[in-house]
């Protein structure tokens, strides 16, 4: 018997058993009449008669969704198969492909729970599943809460049509998946696991299916086992779920962590789910660092940037103040241009370091996505500034005659022409010059 995993299929026949079965059985039953006494080993028999049926139902059972569950005692692990006792002469197997982890696969000895699907009477044989495990549907057994696999056939309106049991089933649109889905058809033609909501065989015989539940307890499952082995500094893959304003949530493995619009990026990013959206997109795998965790309130900051390295320190170990460099603008501001210097470092040409003349407008000078060549002033690491010049790669216009500034320095840019132009800001010192003596010889 070789069903596939989580699954029976619809072909196999338990009655026709295998020879290797039929040797498990065997070597099961020695087993259990071992540990009986002499006398009553000697009058057990090798397997059950046909036909017959457990004169009563031994050891504990409960019935959920319409199925039993019962805890017995492994007694034989196969290659195959996995038998159990659940009492003398009660005897069940499940299919060891149900335990696609081998830390899960019980040992000899072990008490566990399983489903009891159906009872063989041919073999005396309680054909078993585990719990939760999804089974080939019948329409005669199909119970609310019942997990089970059923095919996606098509998208409607509302949600997925699906195929249950040889029967159409509906799947609505919020039962999917956690999180929203834009693009239901992707779904077409898969074999999903879900959980039967409710079962209506008059009529129509609708039925309403759920895979919302299952994914939810998969993901606080595994959101339990990922809490113990989560430590600050550690780096892992998650998955975008939701971009907010302020940043966006990354699912790390069934727990949600938040990375900041501070540590998305090195870059300056706006406030905004657009701005953040520049960076990723629901549903994205990425690489993020655990900030800071705080387990008992549920809260992980994680970072992205942190993951990816400092571009500004990366360029800065090329590049030396007073190295002449070549780059492109990017930006014009009203203060100075943007230069991109490569790996995403840009330098600021403040508008006083453009020309020697007086500049009125930035972009008299320079153009965006000019390629321009200029000296690099001063680098800021704290501040994560590079002062740039273009005019200090320019040579310096001459002086006037006798021309002299501060501390013996040529006087350059300015004519004695221009320096004695009327301008507004002169007229107003001479106006306010005057008021002040008009004042001062009333006193």
């Amino acid at each position: 018997m070789n069903p596939t995993p989580d699954s029976v299929p619809a072909d196999s026949d338990p009655a026709k058993l295998s020879a290797e079965m039929a040797a498990e059985i065997d070597a099961a039953m020695k087993h259990m009449d071992a540990q009986a006494s002499a006398p009553q080993a000697a009058a057990r028999p090798a397997v059950a008669p046909v036909g017959a049926r457990p004169a009563g139902t031994r050891g504990p059972r409960v019935v959920t969704a319409g199925r039993e569950h019962r805890t017995g005692t492994v007694v034989s692990v196969g290659p195959t198969d996995v038998f159990l006792e659940f009492g003398p002469k009660e005897l069940g197997v499940i299919s060891r492909v149900q335990y696609t982890d081998e830390a899960t696969l019980p040992k000899v000895g072990d008490a566990i729970e399983v489903v009891v699907d159906k009872f063989e009477s041919g073999e005396g044989l309680f054909i078993c599943s585990r719990p939760g495990a999804v089974r080939k549907a019948a329409w005669e057994s199909l119970e609310p809460g019942q997990v089970v696999e059923a095919r996606v056939t098509g998208v409607s309106k509302g949600g997925l049509e699906c195929e249950l049991a040889d029967h159409p089933a509906f799947m609505p649109a919020s039962q999917v998946s956690i999180d929203r889905v834009p693009d239901l058809s992707v779904f077409v033609g898969e074999k999903l696991k879900c959980k039967v909501v409710r079962v209506e065989r008059v009529g129509r015989g609708n039925i309403v299916l759920s895979r919302r539940d299952i994914l939810d307890e998969e993901r606080k499952a595994n959101a339990a086992k990922l809490r113990s082995t989560l430590a600050e500094g550690q780096t892992i893959e998650g998955t975008v779920r939701k971009i907010m304003p302020f940043g966006a949530f990354v699912d790390i493995g069934g727990i949600d962590g938040l990375v900041h619009l501070t540590d998305l990026t090195y870059d300056r990013v706006g406030f905004g789910e657009k701005a953040v959206e520049k960076y990723v997109k629901e549903g994205q795998r990425v690489q993020v660092r655990i900030l800071k965790l705080d387990i008992e309130n549920d809260r992980i900051s994680l970072g992205m940037k942190q993951v990816q390295g400092d571009p500004f320190a990366t360029a800065t170990e090329k590049i030396q103040e007073s190295a002449e460099v070549t780059g492109k603008v990017t930006k014009i501001a009203e203060f100075g241009a943007f230069v991109d210097l490569g790996s995403g470092v840009e330098g600021l040409v403040h508008i006083s370091e453009l020309d020697y003349r007086r500049v009125a407008k930035v972009d008299d000078v320079v153009k965006v996505d000019e390629v321009v060549r200029v000296k690099v002033l001063k680098i800021d690491p704290q501040n994560r500034r590079i002062s740039l010049s273009i005019k200090a790669l320019k040579p310096a216009p001459e002086a006037p005659a006798g021309g002299r500034g501060k501390k013996g320095d040529k006087i350059v840019g300015r004519s004695e022409e221009e320096i004695r132009k009327e301008t507004p800001a002169l007229r107003r010192l001479r106006e306010k010059s005057r008021q002040m003596q008009f004042k001062g010889g009333l006193m």
